[in-house]
């Protein structure tokens, strides 16, 4: 049976869930410098575990699949994804991430973790390690592993 949030659990959820959207909002200021726009960001970072189906990508960007087609059409234009027909099976087409889209991918992540790192350097050790605590927490009631470092 699931628990009712009480009312500082809810509190706390509404704080987290304001200051993860406007740290993420502050930290993607720099994607424009990848020269790939915020919507094929978003797919690339699908394929960056490798290959999908149009209607898998447009599941997981929660789109229609016209519209993911129309976008990877654009991601194809950019050079920074391609499609490749099944070779068993022609009528599938699996949507790839070329090495440009994979570098314009990281390359945006890694100045998002500069800002956030900026971001943090303003702390005192004592913040820090809250913070620091803080995310460890959320990662293991999420069950993620930390994440890998930038290359």
């Amino acid at each position: 049976m699931v628990r009712r949030a009480n009312g500082r659990e809810r509190d706390v959820a509404n704080r987290l869930h304001s200051a993860a959207i406007h740290l993420l909002r502050r930290a993607r200021r720099t994607d424009p410098l990848t020269g790939v726009s915020p919507a094929q960001l978003s797919a690339l970072s699908v394929l960056m575990s490798g290959p999908k189906m149009l209607g898998d990508l447009a599941a997981a960007e929660q789109v229609r699949p016209p519209t993911m087609s129309r976008l990877v059409g654009e991601m194809e234009r950019a050079g920074v994804a391609r499609k490749v027909s099944d070779r068993i099976d022609g009528r599938v087409v699996r949507v790839h991430a070329t090495p440009k889209g994979l570098r314009a991918l990281s390359r945006g992540r890694a100045m998002r973790i500069e800002a956030i790192e900026r971001l943090m350097s303003e702390l005192d050790p004592d913040d820090l390690s809250v913070v620091e605590r803080a995310v460890g927490t959320i990662e293991k009631l999420l069950g993620q592993r930390t994440a890998p470092a930038p290359r």
